[in-house]
């Protein structure tokens, strides 16, 4: 059985004054998830602090609070693996997690996990269901409505070396932040795209059904994109203003219908957009991919200072340029939102000097933001002493930690 953690750091008054007001969550519950038979911590509104031995299961409870938000988690795991697992095999439960999550309209329980039919063996027939506040939902698109995340992980840190496809994710998990319908057009998207290329990979699709699908990829490209150019040119000017050890940036998006919708209407990029992917069906068959559409988008970062695109910056300062702009996506939301999104930082403070870890930790705490931060050795979060909740974990089990 895994040690529950208690609320001790509320009992302590770390909450800082106004937290009544913050996006957090006040407990967390996973059951049969990963490394974890059953948990249960109950945290304050302030920074949490999570560290441990490599292993331990801290990244794990970041990404279970990942699943509290659309999208498939901030490791992109399969969902059957998230099943815990034991040294005798499959536990033969499947996973959950659920949080209590405050805001300023009050307290809203949200749930999430994988459903599997009694007569049906594990792998089989298992699907994703969503729950608010004990009313089962349509799907993972409605969880934006309610909770906004944020995060940065130790694998993003190749983002602007990678493919195009990594970093539209990103641009879109910031999207999500701002507009909780992104997600939803996005999906619907994919799915339509999926048949299309479907369609004219196996031969013989009617003319009429493939040119409704390209009608809706050609709408749906263009409210997308859209979208990503609102929120790209919000982050702008609040990079721009960047102070402090982490660099002020610029942000670009580029792709079919971005480009298009810097000199034409809405309508004509739609009508274009359409035009191109019927043109393009035989290309596109014999491909098994679509040429033109909102899944070419991506995101270019420019280092202001050195004038540098982020590709080419070093390792250091790539790091420091996605901790700049998801610190600049939390002021812009606090301060049109009314509240920063939450943030998940695994394995953050290790590969910033001691100058970029005090000054995230001063913009976190200036930000009032809940931030969930993971790490190996706790003086990593000397500067948060007294002003987070900081727990061990050890072999999937949380505790508080001893002070």
């Amino acid at each position: 059985m895994v040690q529950p953690a208690h609320n001790d750091a509320a009992e302590q008054g770390l909450s800082a004054p106004g937290a009544q007001d913050r996006l957090s969550l006040s407990r967390l519950m996973v059951s049969h998830y990963r490394n974890y038979g059953m948990a249960q911590l109950d945290v304050p509104a302030s920074p949490v602090v999570l560290y441990g031995h490599n292993g331990a299961g801290k990244t794990n409870i970041l990404e279970a609070i990942s699943y509290l938000s659309p999208g498939r988690g901030l490791r992109g795991a399969r969902l059957a693996d998230l099943n815990r697992r034991t040294a005798e095999g499959p536990a033969g439960t499947t996973w959950s997690v659920a949080a209590t999550l405050e805001t300023a309209l009050g307290p809203v329980r949200l749930g999430t996990g994988l459903e599997r039919k009694a007569d049906q063996p594990e792998g089989d027939a298992e699907r994703r269901v969503v729950r608010i506040d004990g009313e089962t939902v349509r799907g993972p698109a409605a969880l934006a409505e309610y909770l906004r995340l944020t995060w940065l992980t130790p694998q993003m840190n190749g983002l602007f070396m990678e493919g195009a496809s990594s970093r539209r994710r990103f641009l879109d998990r910031l999207v999500l932040g701002f507009d909780p319908d992104h997600g939803r057009r996005v999906s619907q998207y994919e799915r339509v795209m999926r048949e299309r290329t479907r369609l004219l990979r196996d031969g013989g699709a009617d003319d009429a059904w493939l040119s409704a699908l390209e009608a809706q990829m050609a709408e749906s490209s263009v409210a997308i994109a859209a979208a990503r150019r609102d929120v790209v040119a919000r982050l702008r000017g609040a990079l721009a203003a960047s102070v402090g050890p982490f660099p002020s940036a610029a942000m670009t998006v580029t792709g079919d219908a971005e480009d298009g919708l810097d000199s034409q209407s809405a309508l004509d990029v739609e009508n274009w957009l359409r035009e191109q992917l019927a043109q393009s069906r035989l290309r596109d068959g014999e491909r098994g991919r679509a040429s033109f559409g909102a899944h070419r988008t991506d995101l270019e970062v420019v280092h202001l200072v050195h004038q540098m695109t982020a590709a080419d910056c070093s390792t250091g300062e790539q790091k420091a340029l996605l901790v700049s702009i998801v610190l600049a996506e939390a002021r812009l939301q606090a301060m049109q939102q009314g509240s920063a999104p939450i943030m998940l930082l695994d394995e953050i403070v290790a590969h910033l000097d001691g100058v970029r870890r005090a000054a995230l930790v001063d913009e976190l705490l200036g930000l009032g933001v809940q931030a969930w931060l993971t790490g190996t050795d706790r003086p990593l979060f000397e500067a948060l002493e007294g002003r987070a909740c900081f727990m061990h974990v050890e072999n999937g089990k949380v505790s508080p930690a001893n002070d």
